[in-house]
């Protein structure tokens, strides 16, 4: 795959920034995330995945060189991560809506537990 470099050997907060001021798009992904159906994304949490374009911008660890900011041409992986959000948001609001609708906890210890 053809790619390109935007930071090389930085820090994740930095990466994430970059990511972050640099995309149209932003996602946030767990660490293991798998991008390209074979790579794992790793890194400390939030990890950003960024639309640009047509490219994806994300986070490639190197070890013993640190951490880079790489893009790749990927619509596909693109309209992935938007189809992964959106069921986030649909699981969510789901959560919320039968959070709702149940009776509120009456002790610390109840709220605790959850």
């Amino acid at each position: 795959m053809k790619y390109k470099l935007y930071l090389e050997r930085t820090s994740f907060r930095e990466a994430r920034e970059y990511i972050e001021r640099n995309s149209d798009e932003v996602y946030y992904v767990e660490p293991g995330y798998k991008i390209f159906k074979d790579y794992y994304i790793i890194g400390v949490p939030p990890i950003a995945l960024g639309a640009k374009g047509k490219e994806l911008l994300f986070t490639y660890v190197k070890p013993c060189h640190g951490t880079f900011v790489m893009a790749i041409d990927s619509e596909e992986e693109i309209q992935r991560l938007r189809d992964k959000e959106k069921e986030k948001l649909k699981a969510l609001l789901k959560k919320k809506t039968s959070n709702t609708t149940k009776a509120s906890p009456a002790s610390f210890q109840e709220l605790w537990e959850k």
